[in-house]
């Protein structure tokens, strides 16, 4: 007998569905998968093994091939897979890699030069278009070989292999999406190496140091508890937040939609949605989201720009700090990979009625200089005092670029400002001694700005200062026997000691108090 069409449908669609969750559930043969970096453009880091690694089905052979190098491995008993490229001259004529297991990966217009990890909160993802800079009009915009591999922010509970992301040659059209920081520190390299450049741009505005940590690494700091403890609280306290932000927000709405009815101006900002669960203030989250899935990527070093998310907290980052760069160097397994990092501009900070919260956390970031292959530009006289996001990246980028350069590549130039050596008390006034001051002047004509003395009652009071070869005299008419000096050590102070390069003086004091 001849069913119709659609009781046989009717019939036939419980097989179907029962088909299609066998093939959902029955695992197909794993295409080979490379790691995210490895997308057409990539740019290789020159003399140095290159880790190339991936996902495979469970005992395949992959093979990679790369100009004249031919390596193959097998995926272990968990699909993973690695190789090494044996290191590489810079090479500016783009090659192809290809990937061959079950399937075929052909990676496309594959560079050989400098590859640094730009990473850290606003200042360094502040993009080129956001200084209000037509990126047409930089001179030299058109590059193909400096390229920037974009991640966008996202953060994770757990460890991630895989990130969105593409490499994008520096033009006209593009590079007003580049990080501004990192587009000029590349630039710097470009002009003087000539060789490509790679920007690995890492960055998330608003995050605290323990978001770029990993869980391991938090535990093992002593104030573990503590950022724990704040974590629960923001958890704790969200729905309250949430539930004010609502009523905050229909406020705002009613108000905005009356001046729009009264033909007025409404100048209001929005209301801002508080984060909590599963947000970016989650310890550990945004580095298993946005730095786990390089590793083990080559890199010649790493440069960064955080710390006013941490403001207020300079102990707990004096500590951090140091651990995020032992942990970058044990995954990117580099000892000594360089590390590079910007102190925190002036900016007037109105909430905090002290004026040093954030000389405090400078402080607590210059205490990773202990770490061998670090360096830290000064950014003390570029900032803004009534905007976070100083707009200056350009010469930030430009001192970060000096630090790679003298210290790795071996250019014959200054690259930071004057340091405190010491300071010791002669009668009324105290002599300071600096490091790095050839050349030391200062661009006041009314003397050396931005010093303060205090005698044995720990009152600081402005003073002066006389530059005498390359060290500071500083006396105070409020001070009859100074025991400490301070230079620059406040949220905006007036910065004008220099050395020969026009390099700053970095914020200095000679007491612990």
């Amino acid at each position: 007998m001849i069913r119709p069409v659609s009781y046989l449908a009717s019939h036939l669609r419980p097989l179907l569905g029962a088909l299609a969750l066998l093939v959902v559930a029955t695992p197909l043969m794993a295409a080979v998968r490379l790691a995210p970096l490895f997308r057409d453009g990539v740019v290789l880091q020159r003399e140095m093994p290159v880790p190339v690694w991936g996902r495979a089905e469970p005992g395949e052979t992959v093979e990679v091939t790369f100009r004249d190098q031919r390596h193959a491995t097998r995926a272990d008993e968990e699909g993973r897979w690695r190789i090494s490229l044996t290191p590489m001259a810079a090479n500016e004529r783009p090659a192809q890699m290809r990937v061959a297991g079950t399937n075929v990966i052909e990676v496309r217009d594959v560079l050989v030069g400098e590859v640094w990890l730009c990473s850290g909160q606003s200042n360094m993802a502040w993009t080129i278009s956001q200084i209000d800079l037509d990126a047409r009009s930089l001179p030299g915009v058109d590059d193909p070989l400096l390229r920037q591999f974009h991640i966008p922010p996202v953060h994770a509970a757990s460890s991630q292999e895989d990130v969105a992301g593409a490499w994008r040659a520096s033009s006209g059209d593009t590079t007003g999406g580049f990080s501004a920081v990192a587009y000029f520190f590349g630039r710097e390299l470009r002009e003087r190496l000539q060789v490509p450049v790679g920007i690995v741009n890492s960055s998330w505005g608003g995050t605290q140091i323990e978001s770029w940590l990993s869980p391991a690494s938090i535990q093992a700091s002593p104030f573990a508890d503590s950022i724990r403890a704040a974590w629960e609280k923001r958890v704790a306290d969200h729905p309250a937040e949430l539930e004010r932000y609502r009523q905050s927000l229909a406020r705002w709405e009613r108000d905005r939609e009356a001046a729009r009815a009264a033909n007025s101006t409404f100048t209001r900002r929005k209301p801002r949605q508080p984060e909590g669960p599963g947000s970016r203030w989650e310890p550990g989250s945004v580095h298993h989201a946005m730095i786990r899935p390089l590793v083990p990527a080559a890199l010649r070093g790493i440069i960064w720009y955080q710390g006013e998310a941490n403001a207020g907290r300079p102990v707990e980052y004096a500590d951090l700090f140091p651990r995020l760069i032992e942990e970058r160097r044990a995954e990117f397994r580099q000892d000594r990979l360089p590390f590079y990092f910007v102190q925190l501009a002036n900016f007037e900070r109105r909430q905090d009625p002290t004026g040093r919260e954030w000389a405090f956390l400078r402080e607590a970031q210059s205490v990773a200089l202990r770490l061998a292959a670090t360096g830290q530009a000064i950014a003390i006289d570029v900032g803004d005092p009534a905007d976070i996001h100083p707009k200056n990246k350009r010469e930030v980028g430009r001192r970060l670029a000096l630090l790679a350069l003298a210290n790795i590549h071996g250019f014959a130039l200054e690259s930071i400002g004057p340091r405190f050596v010491e300071a010791t008390a002669e009668g009324r006034m105290m002599r300071v001694r600096l490091s790095h001051a050839t050349g030391l002047r200062s661009d006041s004509p009314d003397g050396v700005a931005g010093l303060e003395l205090a005698g044995d009652d720990r009152v600081f009071h402005p003073a002066e200062g006389r530059i005498d070869g390359e060290t500071l005299l500083v006396t105070s008419a409020s001070v009859e026997r100074p025991v400490a000096v301070r230079h620059a050590f406040s949220n905006n102070p007036t910065v004008s000691l220099r050395n020969a390069a026009g390099l700053p003086a970095e914020p200095f004091r000679s007491d612990d108090w």
